[in-house]
């Protein structure tokens, strides 16, 4: 099997490069052709002589797995299926992973996964019901922003797609290195939000380590309660996450935000409100309200628009930034809580 380049920085490609006894600029070559290019293949970095490329292509490649499926909503979003190799900690046999392309005017945002499955149990996810197949190594993560066919266009990015990211930092975090390097894709770290559960260990050391967003999956104020649809509440608190949180300086360029999937008569009161109020104060943040995509075997529906609206106004009226998130991609099953990442029939 071939070493995959794709994830490795400037440094790692110079060892490389010199180990195969190639001039030490080939190095930089290789990363302009991988993240500024998009190249797929070595055979395209046309600037690295012929028999450099013959010399690394017995070794390397570049690792860009292609998507195995696409399927487009009528409101333009596009989901990917792409077949990964489950990574570090992961299970056996075939797997795949789901990333989402949302067009918004002159946006492109894609919803990027961390892992194969997800071992965070949330009770409303398809993702968190179907179990953790395992974490996606750094050029999985990366493939699907090159493989896609928007691959030149996309602007934005978010890892709220299959798994929790925090739960695979080191590969997330190389991923993003790539992603706001001078010498990868040079975007600004506003342009990429995480979102995790609160995976406290990890969430404070991407708090102090990275200038990109934060989303805090919340969706119930009461411990208790988010314990029942999240069982991650018994190891790391609401309160607890953040109370971190507040230790952070939100007032500049990086946001946090807290996500909060609305379920009729379960956490759509004016109790969860002026919880929520009294657990967010103070803190420069947003919430993001977000319909329930209904899922099997889950006893709860969507909270009407006007509880949702309600709800808006009571946190927006005691200073809280709220806004109702519009659904995107439900009718391919691409919206939020809704990835599987399965295969059929073969396909």
């Amino acid at each position: 099997m071939k070493i995959k380049l794709l994830g490795k920085t400037p440094d790692d490609l110079k060892r490389i490069v010199e180990e195969e006894g190639l001039p030490g600029f080939t190095a930089k070559q290789i990363a302009r052709w991988m993240y500024v290019r998009k190249a797929v293949s070595i055979e395209e970095m046309t600037d690295i002589s012929k028999a450099g490329r013959e010399k690394l292509a017995e070794k390397y490649e570049v690792g860009v797995t292609g998507y195995a499926s696409a399927a487009v909503s009528r409101d333009g979003t596009k989901k990917y299926l792409f077949p990964v190799s489950p990574g570090e900690n992961g299970g056996s046999g075939q797997a795949a992973v789901e990333a989402v392309m949302i067009p918004d005017g002159d946006r492109a945002t894609l919803c990027v996964s961390s892992q194969s499955g997800c071992r965070m149990g949330c009770r409303f996810c398809m993702t968190g019901r179907q179990g953790f197949h395992g974490h996606l190594r750094t050029e999985e993560i990366l493939s699907q922003f090159l493989a896609i066919d928007e691959a030149g266009s996309l602007t934005n990015a978010v890892f709220m797609g299959m798994g929790e990211p925090l739960d695979n930092y080191d590969n997330v975090m190389r991923a993003i290195e790539v992603l706001t390097a001078d010498w990868g894709f040079a975007w600004s770290p506003k342009r990429i939000t995480v979102s995790t559960i609160g995976v406290i260990p990890a969430l404070k050391r991407y708090l102090d380590e990275s200038r990109c967003h934060l989303a805090v999956s919340l969706h119930d104020p009461f411990p208790e309660e988010r314990l029942s649809i999240m069982p991650v509440e018994k190891a790391w608190g609401i309160g607890e996450i953040v109370g971190l949180i507040r230790r952070y300086d939100f007032s500049g360029q990086r946001r946090v935000s807290f996500e909060y999937t609305m379920f009729a008569g379960f956490n759509d009161s004016v109790r969860h409100a002026d919880a929520l109020i009294r657990l967010l104060k103070g803190l420069e943040c947003r919430v993001n309200l977000i319909r329930f995509h209904r899922i099997p075997d889950f006893p709860y529906d969507c909270s009407p628009d006007i509880m949702m609206k309600r709800f808006q106004e009571r946190l927006n009226n005691a200073g809280i930034t709220a806004t109702i998130r519009a659904s995107r991609g439900e009718d391919i099953l691409a919206a939020c809580g809704m990835l599987a990442g399965r295969f059929r029939d073969g396909k």
